[in-house]
């Protein structure tokens, strides 16, 4: 069986949204095949009117389709990205990944490759927290994570982060720089080599 590549995120001003792009990219380069799909807004209007570089992504991002359980069960190699909320992930993508709880009761969530991606303000702004807190959903699920490691040295490049690719956004918010992207396409590269891997191999008719 061929790679089957989800990659879910969340992202406000677009950091996020342009580093999913980038796994995207890696993994499709890998020859996966890709859905990239954003998971649903749930802050109230007023909230995101209040910040004009919010409120415009929002816009930009109207043509990415929304995640949905289906989506989950499709893939066999998840990519899941997020800004650092007080150095966990944002709710909007936790919310998605609780709701796969029907799925996970049945096992279709096991034994797949997993990776995480993020973006904060601050170097030290929770980067490894968030994705570390993130793997205690996958080891739930059943998962297999796969970390960047310092498997390259597009890692070190980067920033040295071996959990996952991770942006420094600053405030306001700025898009990852070309070495951060390379990362990404690295992380999605990776991503896909072990989704082909470890695929159940289909049954004979």
């Amino acid at each position: 069986m061929s790679a089957r590549v989800l990659v879910a995120y969340y992202s406000a001003t677009g950091s996020v949204h342009r580093l999913a792009e980038a796994v995207q990219a890696g993994a499709e380069a890998a020859g996966a095949t890709v859905r990239l799909r954003r998971v649903a807004e749930l802050a109230p209007q007023e909230a995101i009117a209040s910040n004009a570089a919010w409120e415009q992504h929002l816009k930009d991002t109207e043509d990415v389709a929304v995640a949905t359980l289906d989506d989950l069960e499709w893939a066999n190699g998840y990519a899941f990205g997020t800004p650092t909320r007080y150095g966990a992930p944002a709710a909007q993508l936790k919310q998605f990944l609780d709701a796969a709880g029907p799925l996970w009761h049945e096992g279709k969530l096991a034994d797949k490759p997993v990776t995480t991606f993020v973006s904060s303000a601050e170097q030290h702004g929770g980067q490894e927290s968030t994705i570390l807190s993130l793997a205690n959903v996958y080891y739930h699920w059943g998962c297999v994570i796969v970390p960047l490691g310092y498997t390259d040295d597009v890692v070190y490049a980067a920033g040295g982060n071996p959990y996952g690719t991770s942006w420094p956004a600053g405030f306001p918010s700025t898009m990852p720089d070309a070495p951060v992207l390379e990362c990404a396409r690295y992380q999605g590269r990776r991503l896909a080599h072990f989704a082909k891997a470890l695929a159940p191999v289909p049954a004979e008719p």
